[in-house]
């Protein structure tokens, strides 16, 4: 295999190209450029140099993580048999992702470093770097800002999205007239470097890709709960700390993990059907119940994660990133070009989305199979929706007539299909109606829950237990107690 020889282009024209860079550029005969989207490549062209660019990949893939793949397995690729050199924007080794996976796969890659965009951001604010100042990616502010506190240059924030992402992590920390500085174009003739309120910064700036922030949190540290419990989850499983904790594993979490998450969904229940409208007064004390399930669920994340890093396999700041990653790829709508007319356009476009992303040729290989019947038969249907087979859409309640024919007529071998065939068309008809028949279930259940509770307070205060009483009176007290349900319910 050749060499693989990677140098920085610098942040701004040639002029700013270190003499060793031009050196291992006029050695080689093939180069890339990771994006002609420079002002050095201009002068590079210029000068004789010729470039093969992977613009091209980023116009094609949506997803920034494939398009770094793309890249990097295309350099390797050609060294199979020939020396390549890689240029890439500012330094190699500064908040350069391809060259992370790239050293990743290939041990023996020479990096000729060069001035980085940071170098002149530094000087700009006046900070030395070796004063604890961080560099954070401003596509993953929430998470990589976690815990931190003091100077902080935020690269890559091109996007007026991205830019208000920083203010609001930002806000719930720092007062709205807190200074921050926007750095664009650093090293080139239109450079621009500008003080203004935090409040104001995706007002009044208008981000590219060569566009930084800068913030001194002196020393306030930033998204501090999630930092917090993150540590002390540590501390848990840490030497001196929780002796159960210490012994849990992933497979003994399982359970508390679903128990968590359930109940979760009966905090939810708890409130009004159409939450957060409706009465807030009267959902106050219920979200109250929703916020402290809601914390049980998030420790189990934040155990999972620490085992996980106990493995050397992720953390809880890699949960928030790949979810984020995620979400941003299945809104194409939001963060890209694609139109959508309404929510079931962007339905299609998630499962669609999804399959490509697995690597699927079928749209329902990722359903899970251990999901509960009620649960997992909802999302077969929004699948087949797809391709225009969703059972909601095809006159369901006609279904659900026609399987009540064939359960009513039923013998004992053909019990078992009947009524799995009736409660599937039930499921359509409750995603007709937009009810999630889970949720119907369990509430109309804790329904009939209560009233059998009260049956037996009234059993109580006449001095017996409703299992010694007479069956005629208990089932006349279930009929006072439930004076509007169906005979069937009775």
């Amino acid at each position: 295999m050749g060499t693989i020889t990677v140098v920085g282009l610098g942040p701004g024209r040639s002029d700013l190209i270190v003499p060793a860079a031009i050196t291992a550029l006029r050695r080689c005969e093939t180069r890339f450029v990771r994006t002609a989207r420079h002002p050095a490549v201009d002068d590079l062209i210029a000068d004789g140099f010729a470039f093969k660019t992977f613009d091209e990949i980023y116009e094609r893939e949506s997803d920034l993580e494939r398009v770094y793949e793309s890249i990097v397995a295309a350099v390797i690729a050609a060294a199979i048999d020939r020396d390549v050199v890689y240029a890439v924007p500012g330094n190699p080794v500064v908040a350069e992702r391809t060259v992370l996976l790239l050293r990743a796969r290939v041990p023996e890659v020479r990096i000729v470093p060069g001035l980085s965009f940071a170098d002149l951001a530094w000087a700009h604010v006046g900070v030395d770097p070796l004063s604890g100042a961080r560099i954070i990616d401003a596509r993953a502010f929430e998470v990589e800002s976690a815990g931190k506190s003091g100077p902080l240059l935020i690269a890559q924030a091109d996007s007026k999205f991205v830019l208000s992402d920083i203010k609001i992590a930002l806000l719930e920390e720092l007062e709205a007239e807190h200074e921050i500085v926007v750095l664009q174009r650093l090293g080139l003739e239109d450079e621009n470097v500008q003080r203004l309120a935090l409040v104001d910064l995706d007002r009044d700036i208008e981000p590219d890709h060569l566009t930084s922030v800068f913030v001194d949190t002196g020393s306030i540290e930033i998204a501090s709960e999630f930092s917090r419990l993150w540590q002390l989850t540590l501390r848990l499983r840490g030497p001196g700390g929780c002796p159960w904790d210490a012994e849990q594993t992933h497979h003994s979490l399982a359970r508390h993990t679903l128990e968590e998450a359930y109940e979760v969904v009966e905090a939810i229940d708890r409130l009004s059907t159409d939450a957060p409208g409706g009465d807030c007064d009267a959902d106050a004390g219920y979200y109250e119940k929703l916020e402290d399930e809601l914390g049980d669920l998030l420790f189990q994340v934040m155990i999972h994660s620490a085992l996980a890093l106990e493995a050397g396999a992720f953390t809880a700041a890699d949960v928030a990133s790949t979810v984020h990653a995620k979400l941003v790829h299945r809104h194409p709508h939001v963060f890209g070009d694609t139109v959508v007319d309404s929510a079931d356009d962007v339905v299609s476009n998630w499962e669609t989305i999804k399959k490509a992303e697995q690597g699927s040729s079928s749209l329902v290989d990722g359903l899970p199979a251990a999901l509960p019947a009620l649960l997992y038969t909802p999302k077969l249907y929004r699948k087949m929706k797809v391709v225009g087979l969703d059972p909601a859409s095809d006159q369901p309640r006609a279904w659900l007539d026609a399987a009540a024919v064939r359960l009513h007529h039923a013998t004992r071998e053909t019990m078992h299909d009947a009524i799995g065939e009736s409660l599937a068309a039930l499921v359509a008809v409750a995603r007709s109606g937009d009810v999630d028949p889970e949720s119907a279930l369990r509430g109309f259940v804790a329904r009939m829950r209560d009233d059998f509770q009260v049956l037996e307070t009234r059993a109580a205060s006449d001095g017996s237990v409703l299992e010694a009483m007479d069956r005629s009176i208990v089932r006349q007290w279930w009929r006072e107690a439930r004076p509007n349900a169906d005979a069937g319910s009775q």
